[in-house]
């Protein structure tokens, strides 16, 4: 039986053709979103983060169908909803959403970090995983992959502008649990974000860990989409409870606005 995580969204009205490895089907131009326009005038890399100023700080987020939000309005999206949070304290501008549904690590380097070169952004979020597991990658393939968009990140931001974001466990959910070895799925979904936070963690990056949110699911239904499959826009809540704080941590040791 062909198994695809995109079933359910497709249900909802993903638009798109579904990948092999892909717990969402490919998102159509519509699911990107921007807070504001990207400002195509900035460096592809800086060194830190302007001086205090009034202008924003300009923020990309980089990841799978958990980052574009697949199944919320893009406003209950984790990085829209992070923005709104973390104000006024931190003026962040969500400048492009890069998540894919169906992305996998390769795809990050493929098709997300090259698009950094135009945006230019002073802060990155990367939050990847899932469709590596559910696509059956070997682990050492992913942590290659992980190491690689680390390390391309890291070039371009100082350590302490690149967020870093575990995958919640899908098995959890309605639609998950019905997929084949759900408790082998889980156990590599949890392998997966232990080399994420490794490799974050071993260039001293920010890792956030969104499990104890996700966790909850099998006793608060609320936290799932519609499509039995994804996070809801009370779920994403509960993770920028727990982003923002070391979000504002991270901020605290440059020049943020």
């Amino acid at each position: 039986m062909s198994i695809f995580l995109c079933l359910a969204v497709m249900a909802t009205g993903c638009a798109g053709a579904a990948t092999a490895s892909d717990p969402g089907a490919a998102a159509s131009s519509a699911d990107r979103s921007t807070d504001a326009p990207a400002d195509s005038s900035a460096a592809t890399t800086r060194p830190s983060t302007p001086a205090a100023t009034d202008r924003p700080i300009d923020y990309v987020a980089l990841g799978d169908s958990y980052t574009i939000g697949t199944s919320v309005r893009n406003d209950a999206r984790w990085p829209n909803q992070l923005v709104r949070a973390t104000r006024p304290q931190v003026r962040l501008r969500l400048v492009e959403n890069l998540g894919l549904n169906g992305a996998t690590s390769a795809d990050v380097i493929s098709q997300q970090l090259p698009e950094l070169d135009g945006l230019g952004p002073d802060l990155v979020s990367i939050l990847i995983g899932v469709n590596d597991v559910f696509g059956g990658i070997p682990a050492e393939t992913y942590r290659h992959n992980v190491r690689q968009i680390l390390d391309d990140l890291t070039s371009r931001l100082p350590a302490d502008r690149v967020l870093v974001v575990s995958t919640p466990d899908y098995t959890l959910t309605s639609a998950g649990s019905g997929y084949p070895d759900p408790e082998g799925q889980s156990a590599r979904i949890t392998e997966a974000n232990d080399i994420l936070r490794t490799e974050a963690e071993l260039r001293g990056l920010t890792f956030v860990d969104i499990t104890p949110v996700a966790n909850e699911v099998p006793d608060d239904p609320s936290l799932v989409a519609r499509d039995g499959l994804h996070p809801s826009a009370k779920q994403y809540a509960g993770w920028v409870e727990l982003i923002a704080p070391a979000l504002r941590e991270m901020l605290k040791s440059g020049d943020a606005p």
